[in-house]
């Protein structure tokens, strides 16, 4: 029988892990479940584990483990030749283009992104305008990852057919 799995962490590339940090905790509360570290490449369990994961020859990173407070984890990585492009937004190649993360008062959240060096990439926008207050934007974090924020559950937004033409 195929059940839902539940969705445990995600790993996020910076340049300064421990703004990154910073900017996650202080921005959306997230707490520090392990402080920056360094990873060196060696024979030890994590050393084998990133060499099957890299290959030989990555030499030495930064991470530090965050977590939401619905227990979803962040992984944050920061590689000694970590490269900060100027638009990070190439949606149209394959991969992890953005994650969301729920308030209701997006907003405000948005406005605390800016404030801390992150930026808004459109207007709030409303999914069911006059109808419903479901409202979503996106926004990035200060290394340009994207960030979705929904005013809404997923789940409560899209349920109601948030796509679907009521006259069809």
């Amino acid at each position: 029988m195929i059940f839902p799995r539940t969705f445990s962490h995600i790993g996020l590339s910076v340049t300064d892990l421990e703004k990154a940090v910073k900017f996650y905790t202080e921005v959306f509360g997230f707490y520090v479940i392990m402080p920056p570290t360094e990873i060196t490449e060696d024979d030890s369990a994590i050393g084998v584990m990133c060499n099957d994961v890299f290959g030989k020859g990555w030499g030495s990173f930064k991470i530090a483990h965050i977590s939401t407070g619905d227990k979803i984890g962040i992984e944050i990585f920061e590689f000694s030749n970590a490269e900060d492009p100027e638009d990070n937004f190439e949606y149209w190649k394959t991969g992890i283009f953005h994650f969301c993360i729920q308030d209701p008062d997006i907003e405000s959240l948005a406005e605390k992104i800016v404030a801390h060096g992150g930026k808004q990439r459109m207007p709030v926008r409303e999914y069911y305008p006059g109808e419903k207050p479901y409202r979503m934007v996106y926004c990035e974090d200060p290394f340009g990852n994207i960030i979705e924020l929904y005013s809404h559950s997923y789940e409560l937004t899209y349920s109601t057919g948030a796509y679907q033409d009521a006259t069809a």
